[in-house]
């Protein structure tokens, strides 16, 4: 079975605090080479054999460094996409991954900068979702009423959480939450971490930056999906949300439900059951 409609809506916000939005997404069809980078984009369509990406780019750098990076990150990733169409699923992912990786790392090297950008990608064809992921962006996964982190932020403070230094509830609050450990064209060479994830009727994959998940608590976010009639409502009920809570970094997530023929979440079926990590990588601090 596989997805034969995918209903997606992204938007992107400066927030209250910040000059410049250094937040990037792109949405592209894999199958016809088109894609949108915008402030806000909403579709449906029938993925083709060669899939569909939406990514979701935090830049970093100061001045004009960081939305360039999180640019190039979009634009050249999905052009990965489309020069590796030969390869098997993962390695087209990681092939991807490190085509954007490349660019921004060479175009610091030639402007004399330095600059980087996280990167949460969903790469859905089939009945399959593969989600890469390098820094601290996230994805979840709704289903069934309930939101899962996906993907285990990149970050110093997420490694101290894992040795049991901190609370999670702590993480969220300490000063050094924004340090990551790798990131896109920040270091000679990185590698990403990549899911997969069997793909149920119904279920609703976001993308975000830390500007979303930073002053929102899962269980917000939860509500608000729930609570909207519509993935654009839901985008746009989000963003405010992250306003109402002074938004002091950019906010940028994306949304895709699934539809057309293919399973539902059987009774009792957990997340852990359909989805894993099939590329794992060690970040090095």
């Amino acid at each position: 079975m596989q997805a034969t409609s995918l209903h997606i809506a992204a938007a992107t916000d400066v927030g209250l605090v910040r000059t410049r939005n250094e937040d990037a997404f792109v949405v592209a069809d894999l199958g016809t080479g088109s894609q949108v980078i915008e402030e806000w984009y909403s579709v449906r369509l029938a993925p083709s054999p060669d899939g569909v990406l939406i990514a979701v780019s935090d830049g970093m750098g100061g001045a004009s460094a960081g939305d360039l990076a999180s640019r190039l990150v979009v634009e050249s990733l999905a052009q990965g996409f489309l020069g590796a169409r030969d390869q098997e699923t993962i390695d087209r992912v990681e092939a991807a991954v490190e085509h954007a990786h490349r660019a921004v790392h060479d175009t610091a090297c030639v402007q004399g900068i330095k600059m980087g950008a996280t990167l949460t990608a969903l790469f859905v064809r089939g009945g399959h979702a593969y989600v890469a992921e390098v820094g601290d962006s996230r994805a979840y996964l709704l289903r069934r009423g309930e939101l899962t982190q996906l993907t285990k932020d990149q970050s110093y403070a997420q490694t101290l959480v894992d040795q049991g230094v901190l609370a999670p509830a702590e993480a969220r609050d300490a000063p050094f939450r924004n340090v990551i450990l790798q990131a896109m064209g920040q270091q000679p060479s990185l590698r990403a971490v990549v899911g997969r994830l069997e793909l149920r009727a119904g279920d609703c994959i976001m993308l975000c930056s830390d500007g979303v998940h930073g002053p929102l608590t899962d269980e917000e976010i939860k509500q608000l999906l729930l609570t909207s009639s519509t993935l654009e409502a839901a985008c746009e009920a989000i963003i405010q949300a992250a306003l109402d809570a002074g938004a002091p970094d950019n906010a940028t997530l994306a949304l895709v439900r699934v539809g057309g023929d293919i399973a539902s979440a059987g009774v009792g079926e957990t997340v852990d059951e359909t989805y894993r990590v099939v590329v794992d990588a060690q970040a090095a601090p």
